[in-house]
């Protein structure tokens, strides 16, 4: 925290005497009404909503393009609140206020709720978005998954006129060893508006990577996260293509399809050994490359002149499939692998699994004007209708978990009523019913292993195949919201409210895990020992429990002239959180509380020279015997380094070149999370960027510079998923070019 603190001191020091070189022009007017449509599913301002939103503008993402084309990055840096990014293709242990993080690309959700692998956010296409909003909190309008908060990442749209082409080029590179490390990076978009009402936009995004390096010139693994991906040796693809066309003023049909690829060839397997991840050059790796391949295809109808108010139909389909990395046992933090019957070599070749999830949907939003009864209410209403189809095997066809299917159907209202001219109060409820069908499987035979006092350190054992049955099960639960904002002058309000998300946590991860424990343990010279009754498992016995998260939250926002900012406190609780102990590898539900604080601000000194900062704090605790105490700290991969800032500096020269500082700081934790005073100590870091983009052919050269003094640091979040060090990645250079013709 000290660092953190003399960091930000001294950087506010450096750009503030750099202001000095501004003209002085008169300080600009900050905007902070901004029109956003994930806080309420309908177009509201953020003056009256009752919850923390952050909108980050095109001019934003195009800032955080330079420096890495990873969305995850972009939110790690200006959303209070969210982790550092693992800078690797997964989102593990990320997450937002500690909980979960609901992913919407133009209003559709990209996750996949029944086996959450936390493997999207790094690969979606930044060129092809307009802006991305961010609601905090628990939200009972978009249904399971947004425990934590919901971002919706709104693409571009065609624009009046002409049709447009947008190139945007670059190259990457570390300076530990630049030839082996570039990473090319290419996208085109092409709209236009045709005057028969027919608009269409095409974005097509290519890049790749070679080999990845920390700040002491150290190769990093290519799995250091185990079993998740990681950052180097890969291409990677995006394609949007969006027709739209009206049929007058207010109807409006638009229908879009995308694909997200990615394969990534790892060199070597992975050495877990301690103290740190890094590759094992004495082993090849052997399995086979690690893809994602996720299609998706909306449709949405509008019609703001519906008899009822406004309306919103999407219909939405996703096909996605995800292989993940194979890993052999390591012990202490692999220790469970599927068993090849060889004790000598325990891992099964087929020790690598694909995930496949088909998720099928209609959102129905219905605004409606309720002037007649009282001017300026408005009811939000309507209901969902999801499937979902998922299952994961081996690359020898065995199911790793239950194949579930589950149907979602909800409805829900939200009223906002107008009291005064200072007053906005916002409520609703929603209804949610989950029918979980779970078809029976057989889990294969694990090989794993304990803590022992011998040779080793470790005992190994066998865990024989273990037959499941499912059956069809049912969840619901009704949930609400209640908040307010309070003007205090034209451009700030106070703002707060209680929120619920309902969500069923993860019920794939559930069932891979079932009978994964010494109950069921075998000695490697008798691997059946299991007599006949003892040989399966319902999954009622090992099912999760669905957890309502309520979210408590008051703030303030505003602009004065040319500063604008927000400060926010939160309390987010749950009888039922989910947590994950990498340690024993298995997953719990507990009691547990979150709380934290986030603050944003931003100050135009003149209209050359703009400084501003992203400051969180949040900790955690949970009741790990469940006698209802909160007794022990909440994990790494909950919470990870509960102080984090960024602060900035961005000066404008006459001559339309501009320079732009970034530091980024995150404090140590070094907490017990456990009865037993068990501690795994993250290591703060302060870190610097920076960039320079220049006017070039009528377009715009840039080059930005990553982790600008060659730091060597562990990654929090990398670092929190196995509770093995995870070094962050070292200096980095980008040069590029766009230019819109």
């Amino acid at each position: 925290m000290t660092k953190l603190l003399s960091f930000t001191v001294s950087l506010a020091a450096l750009s503030a005497a750099t202001a000095a070189f501004g003209q002085a022009n008169p300080s600009p007017v900050i905007n902070l009404d901004t029109i956003t449509v994930t806080a309420a599913r309908t177009e509201r301002s953020t003056a009256e909503t009752p919850q923390s939103v952050q909108v980050l503008d095109r001019a934003q993402i195009e800032e955080q393009l330079k420096f890495s084309p990873s969305a995850a990055a972009a939110l790690g840096k200006l959303v209070p609140g969210y982790s550092m990014s693992t800078q690797t293709v997964s989102s593990a242990s990320e997450n937002y206020r500690g909980r979960d993080l609901l992913v919407l690309v133009d209003g559709v959700p990209m996750t996949t709720p029944l086996r959450d692998v936390s493997r999207i956010l790094s690969m979606i296409d930044l060129n092809s978005v307009e802006r991305i909003e961010v609601v905090a909190g628990a939200s009972s309008l978009y249904g399971a998954g947004a425990t934590g908060g919901t971002v919706n990442f709104i693409t571009k749209k065609a624009a009046e006129g002409k049709p447009t082409v947008t190139v945007n080029t670059a190259m990457r590179a570390f300076t530990q060893n630049i030839g082996r490390s570039l990473a090319p990076e290419a996208s085109v978009t092409v709209s236009g508006k045709v005057p028969n009402g027919f608009d269409y936009l095409v974005t097509a995004s290519g890049r790749g990577a070679g080999r990845t390096y920390d700040g002491a010139g150290r190769e990093l693994p290519s799995d250091g996260l185990l079993g998740q991906g990681g950052g180097d040796r890969y291409k990677a693809g995006n394609l949007l293509a969006k027709l739209g066309y009206d049929f007058d003023t207010s109807k409006r049909i638009e229908i879009n399809g995308s694909l997200i690829a990615f394969d990534q060839d790892p060199k070597y397997l992975t050495n877990y050994a301690a103290p740190y991840a890094r590759p094992d050059r004495t082993r090849l790796y052997p399995g086979q490359n690690v893809i994602e391949d996720t299609k998706s295809l909306s449709l949405r109808y509008t019609d703001k002149d519906f008899a009822l108010g406004s309306l919103s139909v999407l219909g939405y389909y996703n096909d996605i499939k995800k292989r993940f990395n194979y890993s052999t046992f390591a012990y202490p933090y692999n220790t469970q692998v599927y068993y090849s019957f060889n004790p000598l070599s325990p891992t099964s070749p087929d020790n690598q699994t694909t995930l496949y999830s088909q998720r099928g949907g209609v959102n129905v939003t219905i605004d409606t004007s309720l002037d007649r009864l009282l001017p300026g209410a408005k009811l939000t209403w309507g209901g969902d209708l999801i499937q979902d189809r998922t299952w994961q095997t081996l690359t020898n066809g065995q199911d790793v978990f239950t194949p579930l299917k589950q149907t979602t159907t909800a409805g829900f209202g939200q009223l906002q009523i107008p009291v005064g001219e200072r007053i906005v109060l916002r409520g609703g409820l929603r209804y949610e019913h989950f029918a979980l069908s779970v078809s029976d499987y057989v889990r294969p035979a694990a090989y794993a292993a304990v803590a022992a006092n011998n040779a080793l350190g470790y005992q190994s054992f066998v865990l024989p195949a273990l037959n499941v049955t499912g059956g069809n099960f049912d969840y619901s639960a009704l949930t609400g919201n209640l908040g307010a904002t309070v003007k205090l002058s034209d451009t700030s309000e106070v703002f707060g409210g209680w929120s619920q998300g309902f969500a069923l946590p993860d019920v794939g991860a559930f069932t891979r895990r079932a009978g994964l424990s010494t109950a069921y343990a075998c000695t490697l010279a008798n691997i059946n020992c299991l007599p006949a009754s003892r040989r399966s498992i319902s999954f009622a016995s090992i099912a999760p429990e669905a957890q309502i998260v309520n979210n408590y939250e008051l703030g303030v926002r505003g602009s004065y002239g040319a500063f604008k900012g927000s400060l926010t406190g939160y309390i987010s609780t749950s009888d039922d959180g989910v947590t994950f102990d990498a340690a024993t590898n298995t997953l719990s539900q507990q009691k547990e509380r979150i709380w934290g604080a986030e603050a944003t601000a931003d100050y135009a000194f003149t209209e050359q020279f703009t400084m501003g900062s992203v400051v969180s704090y949040r900790e955690g605790r949970y009741d790990t015997n469940k006698d209802g105490k909160l007794d022990s700290y909440l994990p790494n991969n909950r919470i990870g380094s509960p102080w984090r800032g960024m602060l900035y500096g961005s000066y404008r020269f006459v001559n339309g070149m501009q320079l732009r500082l970034e530091g980024e700081g995150f404090s140590d934790r070094d907490v017990a999370i456990d009865l037993t005073g068990t501690r795994y100590k993250l290591k703060g870091a302060v870190t610097m960027n920076a960039a320079f983009t220049a006017p070039v052919w009528e377009g715009e050269a840039y080059v930005a510079v990553n982790n600008l003094f060659d730091r060597a640091y562990q990654n929090p979040t990398a670092t929190s998923v196995r509770n093995l060090a995870n070094y962050a990645w070292g200096r980095t250079v980008t040069v590029g070019f766009r230019k819109t013709f």
